[in-house]
């Protein structure tokens, strides 16, 4: 599996914490790129537009000062999500900020556009597309995405339904490039088991809402701590899109989880619920089904240490069954 060596050298973890809206801020993604794992932010979590400008700044800035003071240090490249929807307005200015400032990695959903492609490959940058099957797979390779995010069931925000099993088993059919997994990572062990499935990252973004660092008000970190898998609803009335909700946020914004109506994907929107008063992100939170893991907050760094620290007991215990195996064959 072809990982880029720019990416690969730079990681102390094969990890890419996912964009969060709204709750992803420089705090978060400097913290996670220092800690050696990807970190990302939505290029629409910073408003108005000059924020955007500023931010890049800044987080190039911090990064590659750590990267002076520590040489041998494994820090991370950061990542920015362009939404690529017609409802984003803001999408060519974006990505002319993410063009000036050389951004890394640019991760793209929502659809697939080849001169976006085309402008983060002119300065070498690369990009990976968030995909939910196998049709959107094919599109965002055909249209010049270097690497795929498979989103399969159980992830946060816009999730698919498929199991991973399936979906990275049929992806590496045909693709053999920069292959990311999302969907309920919140552990060390499970970060290993997206690599034996044949990912080369492990996608981890509701964990990381938890986190000292993140935008996220205090009562959606209690809810996330609080919570399992038991507390999620699949719906797509917020935005019109089907997405994974904490159903505590959803009832508390004067809603029945267990009734929810459809929503209208023509009226996607990030702004408002589409039927509700309810906004999405801002009133109904996003979350995947990995939640359960999540016994408190925490800072990014503490969580990214426990994280290694899960990773390598879980590969010492696997070539020990593994060896137990081969001695009996």
């Amino acid at each position: 599996m072809a990982i880029p060596a720019s990416l690969a050298n730079q990681l102390a973890l094969p990890v890419i914490g996912s964009p969060l809206f709204i709750i992803s801020n420089p705090d978060l993604v400097i913290a996670q790129c220092k800690a050696g794992v990807v970190g990302s932010f939505p290029s629409l979590n910073a408003r108005p537009i000059e924020q955007l400008d500023e931010w890049l700044n800044r987080i190039t800035e911090e990064l590659a000062d750590a990267r002076r003071a520590d040489p041998v240090a494994k820090i991370a490249p950061f990542a920015v999500n362009l939404i690529v929807h017609k409802s984003n307005v803001r999408i060519e200015q974006d990505l002319a900020l993410c063009v000036k400032h050389k951004v890394p990695i640019v991760i793209t959903s929502l659809g697939a556009r080849p001169e976006v492609n085309d402008a983060i490959h002119s300065y070498g940058g690369i990009v990976l597309h968030d995909i939910i099957n196998i049709v959107f797979a094919h599109k965002a390779l055909e249209k010049g995405a270097d690497g795929l995010i498979a989103v399969s069931a159980g992830a946060g925000g816009h999730a698919g339904v498929l199991s991973p099993f399936a979906l990275i088993s049929e992806i590496r059919e045909f693709f053999d490039g920069p292959l990311a997994l999302s969907g309920a990572i919140s552990t060390g062990r499970q970060i290993l088991a997206a690599q034996a499935m044949g990912a080369d990252f492990a996608y981890i973004g509701s964990a990381f809402i938890a986190t000292h660092e993140a935008r996220a008000p205090d009562t959606y970190k209690d809810m996330i701590v609080a919570s399992a898998a038991k507390d999620i609803v699949y719906s797509s009335l917020f935005t019109g899109v089907h997405g994974n909700y904490l159903s505590p946020s959803v009832a508390a914004a004067g809603m029945d989880p267990n009734n929810l109506p459809d929503g209208d994907k023509a009226t996607m929107s990030f702004q408002s619920g589409e039927g509700s008063k309810a906004k999405a992100w801002k009133d109904v939170w996003g979350s995947g089904q990995g939640i359960g893991a999540i016994k408190a907050r925490t800072s990014a760094a503490d969580y990214i240490a426990r994280l290694k620290r899960e990773y390598a007991e879980a590969n010492a215990q696997l070539a020990v069954s593994a060896s137990n195996f081969s001695a009996v064959g």
